[in-house]
């Protein structure tokens, strides 16, 4: 096994602000509690000690025991749960929306940072528990981001017609779906691939990803939490009340913002004056206020008294948005870090103030892990072709001229551009002895001259290029292999190409190996 490290911004795929996110958060710590380290776990610890509420620690607990009564739990998982009770046991939590299949590779690195992170911190705080969570966004209507698994280049879809919040979607069609991936890998009809498969059922798409994640990586003690819940929301509604009522995250957002606009950067997240939605079967509409009375546009109009009413009997059809779902995270569980991707993350810099208004300690906050795997069959054109780990993420034309320029004895140039800057230096002599005035006309010329002899350059590189077609081929194959539509391969590849032989478990841990949760640079994985 083979691990390098790159550094992001030498990859030229990250934002400068998600760089600093990973690098440098002391330059951020105005929008933070505080900056990422494993000695800062030890000040968040005591934090949330002493301001999580034990009737809260008792629901999360009833309610995650109630959710995994129903499925196969590992022993990892059995004492985490039994832990979870334990007023010294606190999570660590990562979420992200139910793409279909676990649908980009990130969704899995995600969960293995999490993982990683509570067994580090488990070595270096022995007097707690730490539980890694996984957040299902099982309240996002987006359903056209996640609809789609890239498996093996090609995209497979779920069809449904159906909207609202995703994780109450019915499994209508499921079966053409479930039928494509058992195809897929029909040459290994009783491997881990396949039981994963099986798994991946249940009366909506909520329980269903939540036995897929369940079958992956059960085994690590990995708690999957759906928060589209009943007892979950209850412990929720006063702040939602109050959002309702008084508007706060709006203000709280506003002023943050300012601050970051100061600071050089822009808001990722755009806060509402209310930021809560309604939910009913088909629609998840934002609510909304019109002088004295509230809607939500499909499902009604209310009173603030009718309003709260329903919030007090039926607090699961009130759903936080993006600036409130964080909040609602810290509200039910005994968190101290939330790991997220870079974009992810930048939107949390605007929550501060929010949590600072809820009166809930502000978490931790962490980019997760990136990683790139490169296969068997991409690392033998690699070195064939003699790449770096570092060349990798360089403009694949100026790779394939300096390949060319290098394995070739004919195509050597300096003495022809030696030659031309000769000449040039000559006639310029020459004319300017002669006639100065000519000087215009002499600039133009020998501009003509060197764009000649350019020309010249380029097409003996064409035709000295044709000599190196295979090799060429396979800068090609391997920039799309690891960069698909120009992009980074863990925003789209699945995590399930890597596993043609039908193991997960083997590769899974392979993956988490490979990982280390206080890495800031880029990992490059040879598989």
């Amino acid at each position: 096994m083979r691990i390098d490290k790159i550094s992001r911004d030498k990859t030229g795929l990250f934002s400068e602000l998600a760089n600093k996110l990973v690098y440098s958060q002391n330059e951020l710590k105005d929008f933070l509690g505080f900056p990422i380290s494993e000695e800062a776990f030890a000040e968040q610890i005591e934090i949330k000690k002493a301001s999580f509420p034990k009737e809260n620690r008792t629901v999360i607990t009833s309610v995650l025991n109630d959710n995994y009564s129903l499925s196969m739990s590992s022993g990892k998982q059995k004492k985490n749960l039994e832990n979870l009770a334990l007023d010294n046991t606190f999570t660590v939590t990562t979420g992200h929306q139910l793409s279909l299949f676990t649908g980009p590779l990130y969704f899995i690195i995600k969960i293995l940072h999490v993982v990683n992170l509570t067994e580090r911190l488990t070595e270096k705080y022995p007097n707690s528990n730490f539980v890694p969570v996984f957040w299902m966004a099982t309240e996002d209507h987006d359903f056209e981001e996640i609809n789609q698994a890239n498996l093996f280049n090609q995209k497979r879809q779920w069809a449904t017609e159906q909207s609202g919040a995703v994780g109450r979607f019915k499994m209508e069609n499921w079966e053409e779906f479930r039928s494509e991936l058992c195809e897929l890998f029909s040459n290994h009809p009783d491997s881990e691939v396949m039981n994963c498969i099986d798994a991946y059922e249940g009366s909506n798409l909520a329980e269903a990803t939540f036995k897929l994640v369940n079958a992956i990586f059960g085994e690590m003690g990995v708690l999957a939490l759906d928060g589209d819940q009943k007892e979950l929301k209850k412990l929720f509604a006063p702040i939602v009340k109050r959002e309702i009522l008084e508007q706060l995250a709006h203000k709280g957002v506003q002023k943050t913002n300012s601050q970051l606009e100061t600071a050089g950067f822009s808001a990722q997240a755009h806060a509402r004056e209310i930021n809560i939605f309604l939910l009913d079967e088909q629609k998840r509409a934002r609510i909304q206020q019109k002088g004295n009375a509230f809607f939500a546009e499909g499902i009604g109009e209310f009173t603030a008294e009718e309003l709260t009413e329903k919030l007090e009997t039926q607090p699961e059809q009130f759903s936080p948005n993006v600036i409130l779902r964080p909040v609602y995270q810290e509200c039910i569980l005994p968190n101290l870090c939330y790991v997220g991707g870079g974009g992810e993350m930048a939107y949390w810099l605007q929550l501060k103030g929010v949590f600072e208004w809820y009166e809930i300690p502000y978490p931790l906050i962490q980019v997760r892990n990136s990683m790139m795997i490169i296969d068997h069959a991409t690392n033998g054109k690699l070195e064939t072709i003699g790449w770096t780990t570092e060349q990798l993420f360089e403009d694949v034309d100026a790779l394939k001229k300096q390949y060319v320029l290098e394995n070739t004895e004919e195509l050597d140039f300096t003495e022809l551009r030696k030659k031309k800057d000769g000449l040039i230096e000559a006639v310029t002599s020459v004319v300017n002895r002669v006639d100065p005035n000519m000087k215009g006309f002499l600039e133009a010329e020998m501009t003509r001259l060197s764009k000649q002899i350019e020309s010249l350059e380029q097409k003996l590189l064409r035709a000295e290029k044709s000599k190196f077609e295979k090799s060429l081929k396979q800068m090609d194959q391997i920039k799309d292999r690891l960069f698909p539509n120009g992009g980074l391969q863990e925003r789209s590849a699945n995590f399930f190409n890597f596993c043609s032989d039908g193991k997960v478990q083997e590769h899974l841990l392979k993956m988490k190996e490979a990982l280390d949760p206080f890495e800031k640079d880029f990992t490059v994985f040879y598989f």
